[in-house]
């Protein structure tokens, strides 16, 4: 246990040196930091790296494990109405866990906190329900993102302008580091029961269907409450003078953080005792492991969003405000992107979506392309919150267009790709963005005199959307070249097949011992080219091999040993001439 913890500190360290050290260069060039919010950057990095260790190691021990348990109960069940009561109850408790969502409901004016929260988490709840009917009933995911997103899209159109970048906001938070883990081993745990050819492509978009329920509730909320002038202001920074003060201000702090955290993850664990003690029957093992991960997963949890909310959000804050305050506004945009491209990086839910899709695409999927992926695409992302804070460009021109390319591209991309792809974009939007970006940009918005609620917001929506295209992107390109080295693997071996095919090589399948050289093969094969007969034996097989494989595609071959595969041909299968075992045809 002790050297999986030094890994996870290790792996915490090397994704948020980067975005610490931007913040420190900053200081030292750009936007001298004072004491205190110098300071507090300083001791709440300190934070996030033992908080996001924490964290990762307990999703790893009890929630991947819970949400896996609990999809393959569901799934085997075969009852409907138990999914649709349990998918909503636990959409619903894991999305009122999530600290993201609590981060931006403060920050929403009209609308009273509590209402926003539970009407975001019962949409989250409502679409947990509808991806888990679409693996049950194998309905397309290209399809219903495609059709909900466009719903939105027009729905928005009658919505409140002071509300549609909230709509998208709210979809981009409710997805983060609480609810990723549990929401993906949902999936793993009802495609793994399930089974058949596509059952690793549906382990993938419950977050992508998930994070658009936030979306509709938030604007059908609208409706209810008026709009009304912002009189939102970045967040305040707290005077301290000495580092004893520092401290003194992240201990004052983690008691409220204990207790949010601690009502919010008490729901879940109740609901999973109840599937424990009624269904489920895990062995004390198995319990003992989980209790132990979801120890870690409440600490990790509380010391890192004690970290973001104390530590990183003032100096957000202060930077973006000090920064919109200069002449040379434009550098914004090339900084924003620099800061998006590292910033992700330190986004927990990140971490355990790249890892997750490593292990179920066996590699396919490395988690250095989907990391480089991500840190494209939120440069992108802030960047074009940068553009859009200084022109006032109205978030329709970002929206429209960005899932507009995204939904074209779901009809050409490999369809894993495209569940990954939208799931990226679920979790890409995590608690460094709402508690640093966001903040940031509010401090731009300010300092250039624009409109935080409608100028500001917006930010974790964009962040949310880029991925959409960037991975589908890459999907593209991977599947470019799985053609291409296919083409070539198959034109290489039909080459040598018929090199041989031309020297009349005649291998004598089925029989087990061969005399000597001469009887397995014609006196006049050029010796030159097969110099080595069981080269020529294995070259031969695995030929054969991949012809019955392109035909038998529902057979492993590379599970069977040679021998075993001999029983699968028949003379018929080959070109070349065979004398065939009667015991040997299967």
């Amino acid at each position: 246990m002790k050297h999986i913890l030094s890994e996870k500190l290790k792996e915490s360290i090397r994704s948020l040196l980067p975005i610490i050290v931007i913040v420190l260069v900053l200081n030292f060039t750009l936007a001298p930091m004072p004491f205190a919010v110098r300071g507090l950057f300083l001791v709440g990095s300190l934070f996030l790296v033992v908080g996001m260790a924490l964290f990762t190691l307990g999703s790893d021990l009890a929630m991947m494990p819970i949400g896996e348990y609990l999809g393959q109960f569901l799934s085997r069940s075969r009852k409907i109405w138990l999914i649709v009561i349990a998918s909503l109850l636990m959409g619903t408790m894991v999305t009122i866990a999530e600290p993201d969502l609590q981060i931006l409901a403060r920050q929403v004016p009209s609308v009273p906190t509590n209402a926003l929260t539970i009407t975001v988490a019962v949409g989250l709840g409502i679409f947990l329900v509808i991806a888990m009917l679409r693996i049950l009933f194998r309905i397309s995911m290209a399809k219903l993102l495609s059709g909900f997103y466009i719903g939105a899209i027009i729905l928005g159109i009658f919505v409140p302008k002071e509300y549609f970048a909230v709509s998208f906001d709210a979809g981009g938070v409710t997805t983060g580091p609480f609810a990723i883990p549990f929401i993906l081993a949902l999936g793993v745990g009802v495609s793994a029961v399930r089974g058949g050819k596509s059952s690793r492509d549906d382990s993938f978009g419950l977050a992508a269907l998930c994070s658009i329920g936030p979306i509709y509730a938030v604007m059908i909320l609208s409706f209810f409450y008026e709009p009304m002038a912002s009189d939102l202001r970045p967040a305040e920074i707290t005077e301290v003078s000495t580092v004893g003060q520092l401290f003194q201000v992240f201990i004052h702090a983690l008691p409220e953080y204990m207790l949010e955290i601690g009502l919010a993850v008490a729901p879940l664990i109740v609901l999973f005792l109840i599937f424990q003690f009624a269904a489920l029957k895990l062995p004390k093992n198995t319990l003992f492991k989980i209790g132990f991960g979801l120890v870690y997963t409440y600490f990790g949890l509380v010391i890192f969003l004690t970290g973001v909310s104390v530590g990183f959000m003032p100096a957000g804050a202060f930077i973006g405000d000090y920064l919109g305050s200069m002449e040379i506004r434009w550098i914004l945009v090339p900084l924003g992107a620099v800061m998006g491209y590292f910033i992700v990086l330190a986004e927990p839910a990140v971490h355990v979506l790249v890892e997750e899709v490593e292990n179920l695409t066996g590699g396919a999927i490395s988690k250095s392309v989907m990391t480089r992926a991500f840190s494209i695409s939120i440069a992108i992302s802030v960047a074009l919150a940068m553009l859009r804070v200084l022109t006032g460009i109205s978030m329709w021109w970002l929206i429209v267009p960005g899932y507009g390319l995204a939904i074209v591209l779901t009809r050409f991309s490999p369809r894993i790709f495209t569940a990954v792809a939208f799931d990226s974009g679920a979790v890409a939007s995590g608690p460094m963005t709402a508690t640093f970006l966001l903040p940031f940009t509010m401090g731009v918005c300010e300092a250039a005199g624009g409109n935080i609620m409608m100028d500001a917001f917006g930010v974790v929506a964009l962040v949310a959307m880029t991925p959409l295209f960037t991975v589908q992107a890459v999907g593209l390109v991977y599947k470019r070249k799985l053609k291409e080295t296919a083409a070539e693997e198959t034109g290489a071996i039909e080459n040598i097949t018929q090199q041989f095919e031309e020297h009349k090589i005649t291998e004598r399948w089925g029989s087990a011992e061969y005399s000597d050289e001469s009887s397995r093969y014609d006196a006049d094969v050029d010796m030159d080219y097969a110099a080595s007969p069981e080269w020529a034996e294995e070259v031969i097989s695995d030929a054969a091999k991949r012809r019955i494989a392109d035909d038998n595609d529902y057979i492993d071959f590379d599970d069977y040993e040679y021998e075993h595969f001999q029983s699968y041909v028949t003379a018929q299968d080959f070109d070349v001439n065979a004398d065939v075992n009667p015991g040997g045809a299967g």
